[in-house]
């Protein structure tokens, strides 16, 4: 899974990307820090908008007209996040805190992505990142420095629970990631400790909220997902965030991230083990008679449905079966920015492919969900947009030799750089419609 990030230093404060959400939600998500230890928080949360973001930025550097500039400045009006991709400990201290301390000059709070583990994405379509647990520690560092004790939420590195270098699941599975740079010895264990060290040292700000990669419904099962979260310190952390960069149903994100929460209770609170979780591969339980099958990404999940591949009720009752009195507790945030028709199913194409690269690009997609803190669900802290809509996934060949996407015949931007398309088609087909 590639998330479709701008390669190199982290993003100077002329491109910060940024985020607002108006008068919406209680201080729960962004956690009210003592007036010794923080300035107070805004009277009405607020997610800040910086007015110099990087869909801004391509507005200028491409020359965009007509239409196109549009779109891209009605993006800009949207609340997404800001990315930090790199640099030295000193240079994202410095980036970092120009953001916070903006942010907080316009009573908001800023939701910043730390994008920059050794190894991310196996140096796929978004290779870069630290070259050490040591340098990758130092940045951290700096990173929290650059918050201080002003608030902020932190999407820690997607994809980084998703794909471990040389990693062997606790089923006892050795994963595809296997960089020849990387020691298979140790690897996986600095990723870990990579991630506690970022979690300990974010979580100890005072105004600080900090979410784990748990990537998408779509993609590892309940079961192991809790085993990385819990691995990473999630029960220190803040929480969770799915479906970045990625078209999975929020339905299908809000039920996947329940069964993670009741999976983590069930393993740390109830004696279950981690083989008992529940999940999305097969859906059988108390509700349905025990009768289940693989879920489909291709529909909105929810209780009773009437086709059994959209049903979440069997393993709803399950868990609820397990857990008995205990409640889950782990909360966690959803990326909507690219999800109102959901993921796009390659059997609908008029072509075949190899690999039909179906998270990079696809067609006929739209806007999700606004970026909200008013969610409804009890474990949902957020609706936020992580991904920048209208920023390329990379350059997509599925599973041709290109340059052409044949799926768009046309050859798509690199990842990170602006797709006038793209935008076009997520406006155009916005659920709900942009206003």
């Amino acid at each position: 899974m590639s998330f479709g990030r701008s390669i190199g230093r982290s993003i100077t404060p002329s491109l910060l990307r940024s985020v607002a959400v108006l008068g919406v939600g209680s201080l729960a998500l962004l956690g009210a820090a003592s007036a010794s230890a923080a300035p107070p928080p805004p009277r009405d949360p607020v997610l800040w908008v910086n007015p110099h973001s990087s869909t801004l930025a391509h507005v200028e550097e491409l020359g965009l007209t007509g239409d196109a500039r549009d779109d891209a400045l009605a993006l800009a009006d949207i609340p997404s996040a800001s990315w930090f991709t790199g640099g030295s400990a000193r240079e994202v201290r410095q980036d970092v805190k120009h953001a916070v301390v903006h942010a907080h000059a316009d009573r908001a709070i800023p939701v910043l992505v730390a994008y920059n583990l050794p190894f991310r994405d196996c140096a796929q379509y978004s290779a870069g990142g630290a070259t050490s647990l040591a340098e990758y520690t130092a940045w951290i560092d700096g990173f929290a420095r650059g918050i201080g004790n002003k608030q902020a939420v932190v999407v820690l590195e997607p994809d980084g629970l998703g794909i471990i270098p040389w990693y062997t699941t606790y089923e006892g599975t050795q994963e595809w990631c296997q960089p020849d740079e990387a020691d298979p010895e140790t690897a996986a264990a600095e990723r870990f400790a990579m991630l506690n060290h970022a979690v300990d040292t974010l979580g100890a700000l005072p105004g600080t909220k900090v979410y784990l990669d748990a990537g998408n419904s779509k993609w590892l099962n309940v079961g192991d997902n809790a085993d990385r979260l819990l691995k990473a310190g999630v029960e220190r952390a803040d929480g969770f965030f799915l479906n970045a960069s990625n078209y999975q149903y929020t339905e299908n994100s809000v039920a996947y991230g329940r069964w993670i929460s009741s999976c983590v209770a069930l393993v740390t609170q109830a004696g279950g083990a981690l083989a008992d979780c529940g999940n999305q591969y097969w859906n059988g339980g108390p509700a349905n008679g025990w009768s289940g099958v693989e879920m489909s990404p291709y529909g909105r999940w929810t209780a009773g449905a009437a086709d059994p591949a959209l049903d979440t009720a069997g393993v709803d009752s399950r868990y609820a079966e397990q857990l008995g009195d205990v409640r889950p507790t782990t909360s966690f945030v959803v990326d909507t920015s690219r999800n109102g028709q959901g993921p796009w199913d390659p059997a609908t194409s008029a072509n075949t492919y190899t690999d039909a690269e179906d998270w990079c690009n696809p067609p006929g997609r739209g806007l999700g969900v606004r970026p909200t803190l008013d969610t409804g669900e009890p474990l949902v802290d957020a609706y936020l947009w992580i991904k920048v809509p209208g920023e390329s996934d990379g350059q997509c060949f599925r599973g041709t030799g290109g340059p052409l996407d044949p799926e768009r015949g046309m050859v798509d931007p690199p990842a990170g750089q602006w797709f006038v398309e793209q935008a076009d088609e997520l406006i155009d087909l916005a659920v709900p419609p942009l206003g």
